[in-house]
């Protein structure tokens, strides 16, 4: 393409001068460089200076199938040639949207039957809002409106995905927490429960959620939110006891349950979707990320049979986007679910990889002084940082161990993100034994020098 063939340093200084990037320092990051990207081949990406890196977020938890998958790309061209792009706004539709849902009923848990099309995870949220405020609207409870997430929780960054999530430091910006969103304290037993077991952690962290309910008044309560395994917080996953409690509670009070599926779904922790995994029977799901594993923008909003009975029969809906149900992403959106299909992934994912990264993972806690706990599911999974393992102590904030660990990742050519002080991975659905492998080798060699950096050892 033209002008594409400057060197690093020339698209350093163009990428300072005219792109803020997000959750990120700008004078910091401009100072620097940032890191120029040029292509990927199935779980590597390779960067201007021709580094072959191992990519263990796949992308941004969204590279489900890898890159370079050409059944992607040619259903890209495909519909780009025919229709590249119509509106679903004037009473029409187009084949791709249509067989999209037709797909996605087949794989999302039993009873969801009917989608609505955004661009993006937080734009899904953003929808789930209305859409279940609407619900409560044509049942005729309208006081219904607040909706229960979680501290620690992530769920988009618009002002409405801000504000369903529970990360503080995004609150702040800008004054971004809307009204009619609580949060109560999220299932963090490593970190948070103290001298209660797992279990008993799990209830009291789930019955706060009736505290919640009964602080607000069920007659105000539309919904909870909460991700199966909380993925940005720091790969969470909630002890056994903590769903079917959550269930048991929104059951009681009659309010909806909803899964934001975004990271979780499509084969991440080994079934097609978390709730799968996690037992959870939700009204409404969210999902975008490995809907396309990234190729193009999409994300969906399922909606279980019972709440789209009401909705469908509530009146007009007027909400939507100018790129809802995109032919080409939707396209992309049907090759990428069948190529999970016919390759077997979930099947992979839940009975070989993900195990075997769950193990290597649970060794290398073993052994290493740094790493206090290995958690995770399927292939997602975090490294919990501790400064001392017997009690659980983490190191002061202050010192940044987790940020240290990740600039040596990023300097030896791999990507793990560093949440706190957890460093944790969610490379590419098709990653093999050997590179996992490769990936635990590196993690372990950035470890040492860690804790060389630190005087741990």
């Amino acid at each position: 393409m033209k002008n594409f063939n400057r060197n690093t340093e020339q698209w350093q200084q163009l990428d300072a001068a005219h792109h803020i990037h997000p959750f990120s320092d700008a004078a910091a990051l401009n100072a620097k460089g940032s890191r120029i990207i040029t292509r990927a081949e199935g779980s590597y990406i390779y960067d201007s200076e021709g580094n072959k890196i191992l990519d263990g977020m796949a992308g941004l938890w969204c590279v489900n199938v890898g890159y370079g998958r050409r059944e992607l790309i040619d259903a890209a061209t495909k519909q780009m040639s025919e229709l590249p792009y119509y509106n679903t706004f004037f009473q029409t539709a187009n084949p791709p949207q249509i067989e999209l849902g037709r797909l996605l009923s087949e794989v999302t848990p039993d009873g969801f039957d009917h989608f609505f099309y955004s661009g993006s995870g937080s734009e899904a949220n953003d929808t789930v809002v209305r859409l279940v405020r609407h619900y409560w609207e044509v049942k005729g409870e309208p006081s219904k409106k607040t909706i229960i997430s979680r501290h620690n929780a992530y769920h988009g960054s618009t002002m409405v995905g801000t504000s369903l999530g529970g990360m503080k430091y995004m609150h702040d910006m800008g004054g971004s927490l809307l009204p009619g969103f609580e949060h109560i304290n999220q299932p963090f037993w490593y970190t948070e429960g103290g001298d209660l077991s797992r279990e008993d952690f799990g209830l009291a962290r789930a019955r706060e959620l009736e505290e919640k309910i009964n602080e607000v008044g069920a007659d105000n309560v539309a919904a909870f939110i909460g991700e199966p395994i909380q993925g940005a917080g720091g790969v969470i996953v909630p002890p056994e006891s903590y769903w079917p409690e959550i269930q048991r509670i929104c059951d009681k009070y009659d309010i909806l349950l909803l899964a934001d599926e975004v990271i979780c779904g499509f084969g991440r922790t080994g079934n097609w979707f978390g709730s799968d995994t996690m037992g959870i029977k939700p009204d409404v799901i969210t999902m975008a990320k490995g809907l396309s594993s990234g190729y193009l923008p999409i994300s969906a909003v399922g909606l279980h049979d019972r709440v789209a009975k009401v909705l469908i029969e509530g009146g007009e809906i007027n909400h939507g986007y100018t790129y809802s149900g995109h032919p080409v992403s939707c396209a992309v959106a049907i090759a990428n679910i069948n190529y999970i299909r016919d390759h077997g992934i979930v099947d992979q994912v839940r009975d070989v990889t993900g195990p075997y990264l769950q193990a290597s993972f649970a060794a290398l806690a073993e052994r290493h002084p740094l790493v206090g706990e290995a958690r995770g599911c399927g292939l997602m999974g975090a490294l919990q940082l501790v400064k001392d393992k017997e009690s659980r102590t983490l190191f002061p904030a202050e010192q940044g161990v987790a940020g240290i660990c990740r600039t040596h990742c990023f300097e030896n050519n791999l990507i793990m993100r560093a949440v706190d002080q957890s460093m944790i991975v969610s490379p590419p659905l098709t990653i093999s034994k050997g590179e996992i492998d490769e990936l635990v080798e590196k993690a372990e060699m950035c470890l040492d020098l860690t804790a060389k950096d630190i005087d741990l050892i």
